[in-house]
């Protein structure tokens, strides 16, 4: 369905009944990140699934500062509100999961529980954000000179994907095609409103946030199985699993053990 929240339009997929779940995808992705996982979540939770600001089906508003964090977060608290929902519990990936802290951190008495999947506070040092910033407009720039398809060809070859080389064809396929769904112009922007650099750093705020927490990172992933111990030595109430053999994308590439690490946090409704 679309809802017209604050100023956009967002494309959201609602499924199941019960304790209120919501999906968060990462960079490039959409609700569709989630589609093998829906059966299983809707048998115990009213799911919504939101294609984030410029991506998917939704809105690419022009301008980048429409992007920022803070109106992400408003946009979410927004379709709560829409769909009468007081406390959801939320699970992101990647640049879904700092969507997902920054709604703790911004309204905590909303959030029930967190899953964060391969997922970072922000970056700490100004200068390294700095860089950061640099380098998503770079990425931002080449997106709209060369198009969505080099883009996508460039992004899926990051050695932060080397693990996914192993994947079935037809999965493969599947989230090349989803990719290539996204508009130039929303995940340009997205990079430069909501990139990791341009976000305010949490991890000052980490302590404060009691919210039940589980950290899922890949054992192939170093950079966020790192972040992830990291961010276990600051949360108070919080677990963390590493599954072995994996990337940066557990629920693509070890589906089955995300699946039962996810339910089994998150309990009976």
């Amino acid at each position: 369905m679309r809802m017209r929240i604050n100023d956009i339009t967002l494309h959201i997929e609602e499924f199941g009944a019960g304790r209120p779940l919501l999906l968060l995808h990462g960079f490039t992705g959409g609700a569709a990140t989630w589609a093998r996982f829906v059966d299983s979540f809707a048998l115990q939770f009213r799911v919504i699934a939101p294609d984030l600001i410029g991506h998917g089906r939704s809105d690419p508003p022009p301008n980048a500062e429409r992007y920022l964090m803070e109106r992400c977060v408003a946009d979410l608290l927004a379709l709560l509100d829409a769909l009468q929902i007081e406390r959801v519990d939320v699970l992101g990936y990647s640049m879904g999961g700092r969507v997902a802290l920054h709604l703790a951190a911004a309204a905590r008495e909303r959030v029930g529980a967190l899953v964060l999947e391969s997922s970072s506070p922000g970056i700490a040092d100004a200068a390294e954000r700095a860089a950061r910033v640099a380098a998503d407009e770079a990425l931002a720039e080449s997106i709209e000179r060369d198009g969505l398809e080099a883009f996508v060809d460039r992004w899926e070859h990051l050695p932060l994907f080397a693990s996914q080389a192993g994947l079935p064809l037809d999965v493969r396929a599947r989230l090349h095609a989803q990719r290539l769904r996204n508009d130039p112009r929303g995940l340009a922007n997205s990079l430069r409103g909501m990139g990791a650099g341009r976000q305010l750093p949490l991890w000052h705020q980490l302590a404060d946030l009691d919210i039940p927490t589980l950290l899922i990172a890949g054992e192939l992933d170093a950079k966020y199985r790192a972040l992830a111990g990291m961010m276990m030595a600051e949360l108070p109430n919080a677990r963390m699993v590493i599954v072995p053999g994996t990337g940066h994308a557990i629920h693509l590439e070890q589906p089955q053990a995300f699946i039962g690490n996810v339910l089994e946090f998150l309990g009976p409704t």
